[in-house]
């Protein structure tokens, strides 16, 4: 599972190694960076004139100095490549890079696009390792939570949907000879301190985020449909709006309908993300364009602002490299 973002920004104690850089507490500049890279150049791979990255990235709130340093350390990590546009420097995403942006990016509609039916089975994962494997344990939760698994009990997790081959060979790379997963119904029990699975979520958080969600950009929406918001103002709103809601394929990985409280509130916040998301793609384009025209000769291809439904069908990933 590939992802722009890392899971240790909604469950601290867990972990896998990306390529991609982790959002810090406030603007993280190298994360900014590649956000915007991501949005609008990410179909054709389009190099843009370092100078209009770090202009760009001042209307987030990145200095000058700051600006700098992250394409630097994008450059030297391998999530961007440089070149030379005549006498100027140019920047743009490398093809690991952009794969995984794109499978992130499809990812993040996908989970949240349709509610998935549900047989009544729980996939379990049942794993064991030492107290000196503790690197390991971070990485297998963390997949587990990629995977969209939440813990019962500690080394007991759980989902409503089956496991695939590839994720079954993945886990199992993870860990050689401690997993064992199963897929199976709840027996009823009258016991007390009985647990039921879905209480390894927890909903009423989960319900608060989408809340949170929803008062944050429900006012926005009557701007975005009559075109008020534009230049800058549309690339951070844009920006913004797609950081805080690829968080919920995690927080809330399709659970159910059945188990949840009535009016669940994911199909209105993957609505509301769509409308201000797609609304706001031509102007932050526009805006784009106009920035990376100001530090370029000539003509600019290949500068698109991608819609969730670019994201849906895949097409926004960039074509193969020419052999």
């Amino acid at each position: 599972m590939a992802s722009p973002f890392s899971i240790e920004e909604i469950y601290p104690d867990d972990g896998r190694p990306l390529r991609l850089p982790r959002r810090q507490a406030g603007n993280s500049p190298q994360g900014v960076a590649v956000t915007l890279l991501a949005d609008y150049t990410l179909r054709a791979r389009a190099a843009l004139p370092s100078a209009a990255i770090v202009a760009l990235l001042a209307e987030a709130g990145v200095s000058t100095a700051g600006a700098r340093t992250a394409i630097s350390r994008l450059a030297r990590r391998g999530v961007l490549e440089g070149s030379r546009q005549g006498r100027r420097s140019a920047y743009r995403l490398s093809p690991l890079a952009a794969a995984n942006l794109a499978a992130g990016g499809n990812w993040i509609v996908t989970s949240t696009a349709t509610a998935v039916p549900w047989d009544g089975r729980w996939t379990i994962v049942a794993f064991s390792l030492p107290q000196e494997r503790s690197a390991q344990r971070r990485a297998l939760r963390g997949q587990l939570r990629w995977l969209g698994y939440a813990p019962l009990y500690d080394g007991l997790w759980i989902s409503p949907h089956d496991l695939t081959p590839k994720a079954r060979a993945h886990l199992a790379e993870l860990t050689p000879g401690a997993v064992t997963v199963f897929r199976g119904r709840q027996a009823a029990l009258d016991a007390l301190g009985h647990r039921a699975p879905v209480d390894a979520w927890d909903i009423d958080v989960i319900s608060r985020h989408y809340q949170a969600f929803l008062r944050r950009w429900a006012p926005l929406l009557p701007r975005v449909r009559s075109g008020r918001i534009d230049g800058a103002a549309a690339v951070r709103a844009r920006t913004e709006v797609m950081d805080t809601y690829r968080r919920f394929p995690v927080l809330d990985p399709q659970l159910p309908l059945e188990l949840l409280p009535k009016g669940w509130p994911r199909q209105r916040a993957r609505e509301l993300f769509a409308a201000v998301y797609d609304g706001l793609a031509a102007p932050a384009e526009r805006h784009v364009r106009a920035v990376v025209a100001r530090f370029a000769d000539g003509a600019q291809p290949g500068i698109a602002a991608h819609t969730t439904a670019d994201l849906l069908t895949g097409e926004c990933a960039a074509a193969p490299p020419a052999p």
